[in-house]
């Protein structure tokens, strides 16, 4: 199994999803070969909780990563199909990750999707539409 899968695998057992017992796992693949984890982390306020998909960007940007240094973003859950990322997550991909970068969305059952960022998230809001005059 590549690396990557057995990470994103690590990630999901990680999760700390005591409420909804949903668990997802991320990892971001690293041009320098490094691997970032994220597990969705959930709180007794549901609207505090944070996505793994979050969880692994905010870590890379924190360690000074930044867009042009992720090669690729791998989600796992307990899905039918593989795994759909929430719209908030979809929106904070197009914020810190290129448009063309590549994510893989797979579930327990070893089913992939390959996708893009702007696959995902097609005519997003973005920064360049805050200045409109």
């Amino acid at each position: 199994m590549e690396k990557k899968y057995e990470l994103v695998r690590k990630a999901y057992d990680n999760a700390y999803a005591q409420y909804s017992h949903f668990k997802v796992g991320a990892v971001l693949v690293m041009k320098n070969g490094e691997y970032i984890l994220g597990s969705n982390i959930e709180n007794a306020s549901y609207g505090l909780s944070n996505c793994a998909e979050r969880s692994a960007l905010f870590q890379a940007f924190s360690l000074g990563y930044r867009q042009d240094d992720i090669l690729e973003l791998v989600v796992i859950g307990d899905t039918a199909r593989p795994i759909s990322p929430c719209g908030a997550c979809r929106q904070v991909m197009m914020e810190l990750m290129n448009p063309t970068t590549k994510v893989t969305l797979t579930n327990l059952k070893g089913d992939k999707l390959e996708l893009t960022v702007e696959d995902l998230l097609p005519y997003s809001f973005k920064d360049e539409d805050m200045n409109h005059g």
